[in-house]
């Protein structure tokens, strides 16, 4: 294919879910470092309709997806509680993994899928695009360079308005719930941005009426210094997509921080006393650059994440922290 690189990763799609069909089939379909094989779909009709669009093969289920000999790697869009089934079948069909996050909703078993992948010598990489945005590396350089002196404290929150009622967000057999959609953001962010040592301190989650998952949460995180990370996450609030960094000696705060679009310009403001400096950076495509860095990994064999996995065990942390706090509030109102 003209424009290709010769070594282009071959991709194959597991499903037509809404973060696959809006952002990252047309990324995959831009980038020269990848070719789009193949798009598979438990409905032959829907695989016919977004192949014929990107000009690749339709397959009618996954299983046959993994089958095919074109196929160098797979992107997994696939609901959070079948990515360790399918993400476990694509290993052994020696195939690498982009997955959708997060990697799974039980920590022993993305540790699990992570060792396998090193074993059989592959890529297994969770699709945490924000990482692979410039404006937190923009962060990272003034946090290091002491522009707000010492960290003291991160805000963090990601919330989005509430969803149709048969959105399999809401379905807890297939890993839903607001702390596995949403709250990975802002707890990836305090990792990102804090630092590996982080505990949780407590956490709340809470279920919204007539809901069978959380639909909002709250966590407090925090390094052995003391440096604290309040997060806060749900599916039925007003948009909010945003964290501020405080120090010593001033704040950054950064809007837009999660999803934003590939034209969006990124304005940091900094604030020192009283101060302020708005840095405007030029606009990202955190979706390309995220294709990118797997294809790279592909190439390179191998690919080194040890956040996904500390990712995976402060996200159970939290989980096992609420449920702690859910059963006292329900003994206090009980009395």
């Amino acid at each position: 294919m003209s424009g290709r690189h010769a070594a282009a990763v071959r991709i194959g799609v597991l499903g037509c879910a809404d973060i696959a069909l809006r952002r990252m089939l047309p990324a995959i379909a831009a980038r020269p470092e990848v070719e789009l094989v193949a798009i598979a779909s438990r409905d032959p009709a829907r695989a016919a309709e977004q192949a014929r669009e990107y000009g690749c093969a339709a397959v009618s289920g996954y299983a046959e997806l993994l089958d095919r000999d074109d196929v160098d790697a797979v992107y997994v869009p696939l609901p959070a509680g079948l990515h360790a089934r399918w993400v476990a079948a694509a290993l052994r069909a020696g195939k690498h993994v982009l997955a959708e996050k997060p990697l799974t909703t039980d920590a022993a078993l993305t540790a699990q899928l992570l060792d396998r992948a090193e074993a059989y010598g592959l890529v297994l990489m969770e699709n945490v695009m924000f990482v692979h945005h410039a404006q937190h590396a923009r962060v990272r350089q003034l946090l290091a360079s002491g522009a707000i002196g010492e960290p003291r404290s991160l805000h963090a929150s990601f919330a989005v308005p509430a969803l149709p009622d048969d959105n399999i967000r809401y379905r807890p057999e297939l890993g839903g719930g607001a702390l596995w959609d949403v709250g990975v953001y802002p707890v990836r962010a305090a990792l990102h941005l804090l630092g590996a040592d982080l505990r949780v301190a407590g956490a709340v989650l809470s279920a919204g009426s007539g809901r069978q998952v959380d639909t909002s949460g709250a966590a407090l995180l925090a390094t052995p210094s003391g440096v604290t990370a309040q997060l806060t996450f749900g599916l039925e609030h007003a948009y909010r997509s945003a964290y501020e960094v405080g120090g010593s000696a001033g704040r950054i705060t950064v809007d837009r921080a999660f999803t934003p679009p590939a034209d969006h310009v990124p304005v940091l403001r900094v604030e020192r006393g009283s101060a302020v400096e708005e840095l405007r950076l030029a606009p990202d495509d955190q979706v390309g650059n995220t294709v990118a860095a797997f294809a790279r990994a592909v190439r390179a064999g191998g690919h080194d994440d040890p956040d996904c996995l500390r990712q995976a065990r402060l996200l159970q942390e939290l989980r096992d922290a609420a449920g702690g706090a859910r059963r006292e509030v329900q003994a206090l109102t009980s009395t």
